[in-house]
């Protein structure tokens, strides 16, 4: 017997993550009108661009790739730039190129991806020039030292900035 039964397993996180981009709290400087995440989110845009979502650990990045993966419609795939070799790379890359001759799109979402060496960036370059993948990388370093130029010029920065007051209040009640 206890004095606070926990009926819900998960972790907190877990529980309060947005299940669309509707849901989404905060970052409200990515999502004013005229921002291509205003588009997705509204549906009027389903193209998404190569990114690099730059910012704190706890603000969401992994969770938006998710999201923008959803609201695109595309099929989502993770990686690690610390424990993944350049073979697991390697065999995303060739399922994104089989599923664009389909049709359909894949998004590769490397989170830590200022870990990359110089030769693990360069292998998604002629993937991200051919569309076989939308790339999106995770990273709470700044990207202009962290990353190659290379890479750099074939993604859009986005920053996210830790929640806000008001965020933070939406988010308990």
């Amino acid at each position: 017997m206890t004095l606070f039964p926990r009926t819900e397993t998960r972790p907190l996180s877990e529980q309060m993550r947005p299940a669309s981009l509707d849901d989404w709290v905060g970052q409200s400087h990515l999502f004013n009108p005229g921002h291509f995440l205003s588009a997705i989110k509204s549906g009027g845009q389903t193209v998404l661009p190569n990114l690099i979502l730059w910012g704190p650990p706890g603000v969401g990045k992994t969770t938006l790739a998710h999201l923008l993966a959803t609201a695109c419609d595309c099929e989502f795939e993770t990686g690690s730039a610390l424990h993944d070799p350049l073979a697991t790379f390697r065999k995303v890359f060739e399922k994104g190129r089989i599923l664009a001759q389909d049709g359909r799109r894949l998004l590769y979402f490397i989170d830590e991806v200022h870990r990359l060496n110089r030769a693990q960036q360069d292998a998604f370059l002629p993937h991200i020039e051919k569309g076989h993948i939308t790339f999106i990388g995770a990273t709470t370093e700044n990207p202009s030292f962290a990353l190659n130029s290379a890479l750099l010029s074939r993604t859009t920065v986005l920053t996210l900035l830790p929640l806000d007051r008001s965020a933070l209040m939406t988010l308990c009640n």
